[in-house]
């Protein structure tokens, strides 16, 4: 039996590769032709593929490697080697993959096992038992205090360590104007990563996408780690150089800032270079070795890889295939032309695009309150958000993009969101240095000059007033919507109304 080593299940010692003689990969390049990916996520792909198949090599193990068009080209090479071969795969995270996959070996006459994926650390089974009967919404603090508690990850008899569960208040700190945080390692491409570059880089352009193919961005020269080791050495620089501050600043934002503390792991953990149990066990111990590292920081990573990214895996199983094309809020408007380009004068957006563009990458609250948010109150259609989510990042798989971008930017379907993450451009402000440098006006609401933010969140909240007035948690927010009424809500309504048309024609 062989091992078939998906490309997003690289790590060498977890599930059946960690003992196998033989294993199968396929290279298939219809993958990089299906959507506008950025050039980084198909380099990081295609390079970790091509590392972990050298790797395996290197210890004895015999690989056959197939680079095709198409994953089924591949296999039939396969099994024109191997009539009849029968193969053995972890469980892919997106929905239907194991179907698809076992179709495709059973009719080249071979057989595939499925097994559980343990690049996860909770099961199926033990989200069932957690879960039980339950109905949406489903609670992400009540499911990251259960893993806690069986993990012992930040516990100590039976209590969190620190006495408290959640630090979230001790992580919404904006630094000062002359904060300048670390620079996260770069990681040269060597000989094998150069070649996908290569390859990346004279791909045609001819897709059925639009726009066609990566040349939408404008990558930075390609600095991701692609191996085992870079991706330790990522793990092990980030604890030492950028855990102390991850935790307070970790909701912040600085124009020209692409990374703050944050990890940048989470592109290695999603092809599988790094498992979530031994990156949160790194964290833990390296704060045993630096004291004065705050248990904000530590807690705050440690729940979004154990809480959210858990979490948010299962909900996708629980919620497909309906979530992916989910709209519970009716939104039609087609996704404006600057998430592409960057082109727009509203200075967060164009920076926070540019830093996409450039890297494939931005940190949770640039995706959520910025991206999303804008998307969301501009009225976008959740699946074409999602689209471009998951054509922009170097960490993007439908299983993540989905349940992020879907149901919490645009509040889809109600699976886990008790209310849509919308705001003015408050939370802009506060949270970032932003609004000081751009041209539109953060404190107006309406007229000329005004920042788009605050004409799109009113006209959101009025336009979706019968739909949300009554959901948890949006009463106060409604009862500011109360006071403006007549003449000011008007002036709003023509505003947002405004605000699309010049997003529209490229003018924002």
């Amino acid at each position: 039996m062989a091992v078939l080593l998906l490309g997003d299940q690289l790590h060498p010692d977890r599930g059946p590769v960690a003992d196998a003689d033989r294993v199968v990969m396929v290279e298939a390049w219809e993958f990089a032709r299906r959507r506008a990916y950025h050039p980084h996520k198909l380099v990081l792909v295609f390079a970790a593929m091509r590392h972990a198949r050298d790797r395996l090599r290197e210890r004895g193990v015999a690989v056959d490697y197939y680079e095709a068009d198409t994953f089924g080209e591949g296999l039939d090479a396969h099994f024109a080697a191997y009539p009849g071969d029968d193969l053995v795969t972890m469980r892919p995270a997106s929905h239907g993959a194991a179907d698809r996959l076992r179709a495709l070996v059973t009719a080249r006459g071979g057989t595939l096992r499925v097994v559980e994926n343990d690049l996860f650390l909770c099961s199926r089974e033990r989200w069932d038992d957690y879960a039980g009967d339950a109905e949406p919404p489903y609670r992400q603090e009540q499911f990251y205090r259960t893993m806690r508690r069986e993990t012992g990850y930040l516990m100590a008899d039976g209590d969190p360590v620190g006495g408290e569960w959640n630090y979230d208040d001790e992580n919404r700190e904006t630094p000062g104007e002359d904060y300048e945080p670390p620079d996260p390692p770069r990681y040269e491409p060597d000989s094998v990563t150069e070649a996908v570059i290569e390859r990346v880089g004279a791909m045609d352009g001819s897709y059925d996408t639009d726009p066609p193919g990566p040349g939408w961005a404008d990558p930075d020269p390609f600095f991701w780690p692609v191996t085992r080791d870079e991706a330790l050495d990522a793990l092990d620089r980030f604890v030492e150089e950028r855990l102390a501050e991850f935790g307070p600043y970790q909701d912040a934002m600085l124009a020209g800032e692409r990374s703050m503390n944050h990890a940048l792991l989470s592109g290695a953990m999603n092809v599988g270079l790094l498992a979530p149990d031994e990156v949160i066990e790194a964290v833990i111990d390296g704060a045993r070795e630096q004291p004065e590292t705050p248990l904000n920081s530590v807690e705050g990573f440690v729940r979004q890889v154990l809480g959210w990214r858990e979490f948010i895996r299962h909900c996708y199983r629980e919620a497909m295939p309906e979530l992916a094309d989910a709209n519970q809020l009716d939104q039609t408007e087609p996704l404006p032309e600057f998430y592409w380009t960057g082109e727009t004068e509203m200075a967060c957006m164009s920076d926070v695009v540019g830093g996409v563009r450039e890297r494939g990458y931005s940190h949770h609250i640039e995706r959520l309150m910025v991206l999303s948010n804008f998307a969301l109150t501009y009225g976008v259609d959740p699946s074409e958000l999602n689209e471009w989510f998951h054509a922009g990042y170097v960490d993007a798989y439908h299983w993540v993009t989905t349940p992020n971008v879907v149901e919490m930017g645009s509040f889809g379907a109600g699976v886990f969101a008790t209310k849509p993450y919308a705001s003015s451009a408050n939370y802009v402000n506060r949270m970032s240095d932003y609004c000081s440098g751009c041209p539109y006006y953060h404190t107006k609401a309406s007229g000329e000059g005004s920042c788009p933010f605050n004409a799109l969140y009113w006209d959101f909240l009025d336009r979706n007033e019968e739909r949300l007035r009554e959901t948890g948690r949006m009463g106060l927010v409604y009862s500011h919507l109360d006071d403006k009424h007549g003449e000011e809500l008007d002036t709003i309504r023509e505003r947002a109304d405004e605000v699309r048309a010049m997003a529209e024609s490229g003018d924002l």
